[in-house]
């Protein structure tokens, strides 16, 4: 049995699910296929960090509701280092933009119920063991074993270790892709936030960062070396480590909680280019792996997915496909701002590795760059405006 759609999308993040509530919103016959269960895919804690490109999408497609009722308005980072604190009000700077954190799990709840409502189909449990970008066909299988799936167009939004982006052929296509060298802990806790802004601390020891994610649950990283075993950092391991790089006995104390996750990231950036190969369109993490340094994937995503969006909709309500002939060259531009931005902040944060020969020279380039952006208005204007946008 094959299944017919118009738009067949693989994966149920904020990618796959903002592009099918757009289509839907236009009538347009859609299929999400996701891997996870319901329970899982809305339960996968993520960056909540929504800038206000982001926002606007979500509010001019009534996907907000969630957001607009539970999120909050965060418009200040803190930066710490062997000289002291200083405060950056990015929400003053420029237009007076700000982030929306909303927790990606209550997001991507959110988008699952208005997409069902819309009248879209989706199919969890469900993997995808080939893709034929000619034909847009898929193969998979789910609880009923082997099927086949097809569509006028495919949209892969399945990350950065899914499928589809392996149905864009290396030639043309350049996969470009930089190992940072960098490892971080990110571990959630069931405290509040121990200090109001985001804020990044910069410590001989390696870095370490605290942001926001809900009233009763705060994220936080350390760097840690690249073989680490999550497991090895216990509660009390990685308070101390936190309260040390976060520099507690001259800032004050951690408020301390139960860590509910721990899991290893790699600072890793990869983009594809071009991001469409005959009926394949990629989307968020598939497009494009950036780090979280910066707060950028939910955000180029859901950018990703808008500009798609739109250019399905002339393609198959109009028959114009120019903006679809376009995406790459649409989307591509904006994916590199993000990424240099975010290789930005990885120096900034970062100090040399190892006992590298030229590491006093590094460490004190890294102070020079902290010196900058607190004393200089236009460094200022430059990180509020890479900062908030895409």
């Amino acid at each position: 049995m094959v299944d017919h759609t118009t738009v067949l999308i693989v994966g149920a993040g904020p990618a796959g699910l903002v592009l099918g509530n757009l289509l839907r919103a236009k009538g347009i016959d859609t299929l999400i296929v996701e891997r996870a269960s319901r329970e899982q895919a809305q339960a996968r804690a993520r960056a909540g960090f929504l800038g206000p490109n982001s926002a606007r999408v979500l509010t001019e497609h009534g996907l907000a509701a969630g957001m607009l009722h539970k999120g909050r308005s965060h418009g200040i980072c803190a930066f710490r280092a062997e000289d002291g604190e200083f405060e950056l009000n990015y929400a003053q700077l420029g237009q007076g933009e700000v982030h929306t954190v909303y927790p990606q799990q209550d997001l991507v709840t959110d988008l699952i119920a208005e997409y069902l409502d819309r009248g879209g189909e989706l199919r969890f449990g469900v993997t995808v063991t080939d893709v034929d970008a000619r034909t847009a066909t898929i193969g998979y299988r789910d609880a009923n074993g082997a099927g086949e799936a097809t569509g006028r167009f495919i949209a892969g939004c399945d990350g950065s270790n899914g499928v589809t982006r392996l149905a864009v052929p290396a030639t043309p296509a350049r996969r470009h892709g930089r190992d940072h060298g960098i490892t971080w802990l990110a571990v959630l806790a069931e405290a509040p936030q121990s200090m109001a802004a985001v804020t990044y601390a910069i410590h001989d020891d390696g870095f370490a960062g605290q942001m926001a994610r809900s009233p009763q649950v705060t994220r936080y990283y350390l760097q840690v070396p690249a073989n680490d075993d999550p497991a090895a950092w216990t509660d009390e391991r990685t308070w101390a480590a936190l309260e040390t790089r976060m520099r507690t006995a001259e800032f004050g104390p951690l408020r301390r909680g139960r860590i509910t996750e721990r899991r290893i990231v790699r600072l890793r950036s990869e983009i594809v280019d071009p991001i469409q190969h005959a009926r394949l369109f990629l989307v968020g993490d598939a497009a494009s792996l950036i780090s979280p340094s910066a707060a950028k994937g939910a955000n180029l995503a859901i950018m990703e997915a808008e500009v798609l969006a739109g250019a399905l909709v002339d393609a198959l309500t109009r028959d114009d496909d120019h903006a679809l002939a376009a995406y790459s060259r649409t989307c591509l531009p904006r994916i590199w701002r993000a990424q240099e931005f975010s290789h930005w902040m990885i120096d900034l944060l970062h100090g040399p590795a190892g006992a590298a020969p030229d590491a006093a020279f590094q460490r004190a380039l890294r102070r020079a760059r902290l010196n900058s952006l607190r004393d200089s208005h236009a460094h200022q204007n430059f990180f509020a405006e890479h900062y908030l946008g895409i």
